[in-house]
């Protein structure tokens, strides 16, 4: 496993399962101090301890993205404990309660604030903390998805919030490039197996997702991962303002 992250501080969101806990589990096996968040307070302490008996360096709290007073906190907590951030990274994101099934005309209001809430409020909310406390020439990774590059039906609060984080992502390159050396780039996932998409499969009583990519499984939440640790470490020093496509050829 290389090392190319060692000492490097790297605070990463939607840490408990999935894409997140392969990631945090990755960047800690590269020698990276890792501080992992999650609103899941029983998953997260497991899956922070799971780390730790691999001999990660991390600690974790509990955190609402949605709540700015939240996220500053654990930024606040990690520096205290680590020193200044090295990277972000923000994984954190939900679906609605009617994914798949409501047009923009039958929208909830209240589905619509709350995955705009998580989904970009809450990426704003944990970059605007981690460029606060980040050391120059950092990097921040974000979570899109191919429904923030490409329009989907029936999907009109994710596929906005997804659009969204592209757009942040690539004003705050802008902001920060220029001044401090920090790269800003997102990922933008396609089918992986993680909690959030056993979900789907359920809402769809056990009926797959159509195989739509080219490369035909679907992705491992290591293969995010190792995504992640490449635009985080110095291999990858020349790259901002990008989406990076994981998605097995579905947009070609």
């Amino acid at each position: 496993m290389s090392t190319n992250l060692q000492g490097k501080v790297i605070a990463i969101t939607g840490a408990s399962g999935g894409m997140g806990f392969e990631t945090a589990k990755m960047l800690a096996a590269r020698g990276a101090k890792v501080s992992m968040a999650d609103i899941q307070e029983g998953p997260l302490m497991a899956a922070a301890d799971k780390v730790r008996q691999s001999g990660g360096d991390t600690m974790a709290r509990v955190v609402d993205v949605r709540d700015e007073s939240s996220v500053d906190a654990w930024i606040e907590d990690t520096v205290a404990q680590f020193g200044p951030l090295d990277g972000g990274v923000n994984l954190a994101g939900v679906l609605p309660k009617t994914f798949g099934t409501h047009s923009v005309a039958e929208t909830v209001s209240s589905d619509w604030d709350f995955v705009l809430g998580v989904n970009l409020t809450g990426v704003m909310y944990c970059m605007r903390a981690q460029l606060r406390h980040m050391k120059d020439e950092g990097s921040i990774v974000n979570a899109s998805s191919v429904a923030g590059v490409q329009g989907f039906e029936n999907n009109a609060s994710y596929g906005a919030s997804k659009f969204g984080v592209i757009g942040l992502t690539k004003c705050a390159a802008c902001d920060v490039g220029p001044t401090r050396s920090i790269r800003v780039n997102a990922i933008a996932p396609g089918t992986f197996r993680t909690p959030m998409y056993e979900s789907v499969i359920e809402a769809r009583n056990g009926e797959e997702m159509p195989t739509i990519q080219k490369i035909k499984r679907e992705g491992q939440p290591s293969e995010i991962a190792s995504l992640v640790c490449w635009l985080l470490c110095d291999e990858s020093k020349y790259i901002t303002g990008t989406v990076q496509l994981i998605d097995g050829g579905w947009i070609c």
